[in-house]
């Protein structure tokens, strides 16, 4: 789950972490107020977006007069902005943030992370920031400064030190750059947070430390216990398709192909995507519709995977254990029925009641565009021929 800079920005302030005078805005009108109240110049309108790269995408502009805020933000709000992280689609933006322009003397790079290899924590940190962190690594990876914490350990005071004085901090700009650090990673561990990345952090003229931009995504699984930080999401900058399959308890990841695929399970979710591509087709989901779903959860699951635009072909695999196939079977058939189903779909079914599904599916399902499969080779080879024959 991922938050607005705003957002951000507000949480590592209660952490002691300094960030910039700023307020967020709904509207040209609410933009300029926020203005009046600032009664300095020059500021910043940045636009607020589940999305890095907003800068070069022209998401973020600064104001010297009025008149060039109210044009900022005439030519931001509502707009879809596309970035090189958005994906083509973009993200519309609802809110903007006003705030206080910096005088910056330096910029640095940090960021705080899970590291899914070592199942620890990892920090990364540059003197050089305000670019992106992949650029920098692939040209000069000499300037990365890493530090790896292992399962079960904290950062402390001295790890701090230790990555302050690597970045060039002396004296009292170290001593700051220790309460710094220790401020992100302190926001990081104690709200579940799956990341947490500052670029730029900021050294300004007069010696003061900032974090001119925030960004933080949290562990969903870990909600129960994160209430305050659930009740931020912003559901208008998800998937639509991933937030109605999460009203339905469905594990759901959109993905980039055109063949939709509901599977029971993880793992064979994982070997569908995988004997998909082996046959040279191109999966447009991850679904795991869990181990004793409804006949009406199947029926949700289908009508989500039909109305995903780029999906032409759907492929269904259960395995039925807990679930029996006969139960998938007429979910699938009632949902097809409502659906009015004009797209492909390719079912394997194996396990408890496994002929009684078959049947149901030739039987009430005779006149729909269902193909039976007997395995899920055949299954895979399927779809990717109905892709391809375009029907």
């Amino acid at each position: 789950m991922e938050i607005h800079e705003y957002q951000a920005k507000k949480l590592l302030e209660g952490y002691g972490v300094p960030v910039p005078e700023g307020q967020v805005a709904y509207s040209v009108t609410e933009a300029e107020a926020i203005a009046q109240r600032f009664k300095s110049w020059p500021l910043m309108i940045k636009a607020q977006v589940h999305s890095g790269g907003r800068g070069k995408a022209g998401g973020i502009r600064k104001a010297q007069t009025m008149a060039d805020l109210r044009n900022a933000a005439m030519g931001l709000m509502g707009r879809t902005l596309v970035t090189a992280q958005s994906g083509p689609g973009g993200k519309k933006i609802g809110k903007i943030y006003i705030e206080k322009a910096s005088d910056i003397a330096r910029e640095l790079y940090i960021s705080i992370l899970v590291n899914r290899q070592t199942s620890g924590t990892t920090v990364i940190a540059s003197a050089e920031g305000g670019m992106d962190i992949e650029e920098l690594a692939a040209s000069r990876p000499e300037k990365i400064v890493t530090l790896n914490l292992k399962p079960g350990l904290v950062l402390r005071s001295f790890h701090a030190r230790q990555l302050a004085s690597k970045l060039g901090f002396t004296g009292q700009e170290l001593h700051d750059a220790v309460s710094f650090i220790r401020g992100l990673y302190n926001c990081f561990a104690r709200h579940d947070a799956l990341m947490v990345e500052v670029n730029p952090w900021a050294v300004t003229g007069d010696g003061r430390m900032l974090a001119l931009d925030a960004k933080m995504s949290f562990d969903p699984n870990a909600m129960f216990r994160q209430r305050p930080i659930e009740d931020l999401r912003d559901v208008e900058q998800e998937d639509p398709l991933e937030v109605e399959a999460g009203r339905h308890s469905l594990n759901y990841v959109k993905l980039d192909g055109d063949i939709g695929c509901m599977v029971n399970g993880a793992g064979l979710a994982m070997a569908t995507l995988d004997i998909i591509a082996l046959k040279g087709g191109k999966p447009a989901n991850f679904m795991d519709v869990a181990g004793a779903a409804t006949p009406e959860r199947i029926a949700a699951a289908l009508t989500l995977i039909h109305n995903d635009e780029n999906v032409k072909v759907m492929l269904v695999n259960i395995f039925g254990g807990m679930m029996r196939c006969d139960s998938i079977a007429k979910g699938l058939v009632l949902a097809s029925k409502e659906l009015r189903l004009a797209k492909p779909l390719v079912v394997r079914l194996e396990g408890t009641n496994v002929e009684a599904g078959r049947r149901i599916l030739q039987q009430e399902g005779a006149g729909l565009p269902i193909v039976i499969a007997e395995d899920l080779d055949a299954a895979a080879e399927a779809a990717v021929r109905k892709v391809a024959e375009g029907v």
